[in-house]
């Protein structure tokens, strides 16, 4: 631990952010760092606590936590780079986008306000790149082994960097043009600048990883291919089959999934081709975000900067309480209101509200009828009963369904190889092995839509289970 008393000396200091009104007129990220004398306060709040919940509950990854913000207390910054990378492959990602459990899991949360664990990650790896720490491991001698490593999230690329550092040749395939996935793709500028990607990936290169882009394994290249000229696969595609909207006039034209506008706008920051087809703009138009997550946050982000009129956000689920919930009491990571940055950056948003149907004219929307909705517990389970006279109609110009993602897609690969699913359509594994012996799977392949961490600490673990069956 830092000082003895710490964290009664010193309060929480939040990351401070870009005026809004200047920062909805770019896609560039908005968080402003603190000082390293305020850093430093920040890790000396970490307390002796004696069992670090931080680290054993709340991280996916099980980093290190306590230890780590000893040594930036003590100004010991490398060693703190090296210990965060010793579970952690990417924390540059997890620093910027990871909803931080850890901090929902720290002892202080009992009482108070939790230690600052995601900015001082965040602080310890940008320095580490400045300074020249964080440097390419190739491995030492090779053991003439070839692996596949299907999709480049979190997940994929994780997997391929460990395998890569154990002596394995590693290939990843990428459907799309470039490396990243939801990363890439997923994932606005203003949170994750793509530069961000790209330092880590000539990492990966020098490693030995090697990049296939634009190639989707199932459509341009056989599993039958795979089996032939690698040892094993790894599949790490995601879970990309979004949640969809059953409802009369869902196929109007100017109603996206949040993904197909997402990814186009990162296409654009990029300059990345993109068909004009594809190219979707909120400028001046109403725009309604169904879906009350990150997704649908960062949709809401997107199109403030784009120069929407007006911004909707409907949640069909129950307004969360303000304080944590005896539902999920400390450490559980909490059920409790969020505000996310790109909402308070102008967005009417609204719980309980159940879409009933679209109107429009020709190809495209123009009204959104819905109406309130209560949650009545009923034998065990939660059911939805409509609100009498409650029914409204909104005038829109654009939908964006953020409703999540339900399974990785069946449709190819996954069923070519006719894998073994779950009752949620996932691919099921035991210890990352999936029914077919030489495939392994990872992330939320497996999972099902998940955080970043938990992506990069399953590809870690599907990279150890590949390399022990290959030894073996």
């Amino acid at each position: 631990m830092g000082e003895v008393k710490g964290f009664i000396k010193y309060k929480r200091q939040d990351v401070g952010h870009r005026q809004v009104e200047k920062r909805v007129h770019d896609f560039n990220e908005f968080d402003l760092p603190l000082t390293p004398d305020a850093i430093r306060q920040q890790a000396a709040r970490c307390m002796d606590c004696g069992i670090p919940f931080c680290h054993g509950v709340g991280c996916p990854l099980n980093n290190l936590i306590p230890d780590i913000n000893e040594l930036v207390y003590k100004d010991q910054w490398e060693q703190a780079c090296q210990m965060l990378h010793a579970t952690n492959n990417f924390p540059e990602i997890t620093g910027r986008v990871c909803p931080a459990p850890c901090e929902s899991a720290c002892t202080l949360s009992i009482n108070d306000e939790p230690v600052l664990i995601r900015h001082i990650e965040f602080q310890i790896v940008e320095r580490g790149f400045e300074h020249g720490w964080i440097k390419p491991m190739p491995a030492p001698e090779k053991t003439g082994k070839r692996i596949a490593i299907i999709g480049s999230g979190p997940a994929g690329l994780a997997a391929a960097q460990q395998l890569a550092r154990a002596g394995h040749d590693v290939v990843i395939f990428e459907k799309d043009e470039r490396v990243g996935g939801m990363l890439r793709y997923g994932i606005p500028d203003f949170k994750l600048e793509k530069r961000i990607i790209g330092r880590r990936l000539d990492q990966l290169a020098a490693e030995g990883v090697e990049f296939e882009t634009g190639v989707e394994v199932g459509k341009d290249i056989s599993a039958r291919y795979l089996h032939k000229m690698f040892d094993c696969v790894c599949l790490a595609m995601g879970a990309r089959q979004p949640r969809d909207l059953a409802v009369t006039g869902r196929g109007y034209e100017n109603i996206l999934f949040a993904m197909d506008y997402l990814t186009a706008q990162n296409k654009l920051c990029s300059d990345e081709p993109i068909e004009q087809a594809k190219v979707v703009t909120a400028k001046d138009k109403v725009v309604a975000v169904i879906g009350g997550g990150d997704t649908g946050s960062d949709c809401v982000g997107t199109a403030r900067r784009q120069g929407a009129k007006k911004i909707y956000q409907f949640e069909i689920l129950p307004k969360p309480p303000e304080n944590r919930s005896p539902d999920t009491p400390w450490p559980m990571w909490p059920r409790v209101m969020r505000t996310s940055t790109s909402v308070e950056e102008g967005c009417e948003r609204r719980w309980s509200i159940m879409t009933k149907k679209f109107s429009g004219y020709e190809t495209r929307v123009g009204r959104l009828h819905a109406c309130e909705v209560e949650w009545i517990e009923k034998n065990g389970g939660w059911k939805i009963k409509e609100l009498p006279g409650t029914n409204f109609v909104l005038d829109v110009d654009l939908v964006i369904l953020a409703l999540g993602f339900l399974h990785v897609e069946h449709e190819g690969l996954v069923g070519d190889l006719g894998l073994q699913l779950d009752e949620k359509g996932s691919v099921t594994v035991n210890e990352c092995q999936t029914s077919v012996p030489w495939v392994f799977a990872a992330g939320d392949t497996v999972s099902g839509a998940s955080w970043v961490a938990t992506a990069i600490n399953s590809g870690r673990g599907a990279a150890a289970a590949i390399d022990k069956w290959l030894r073996h």
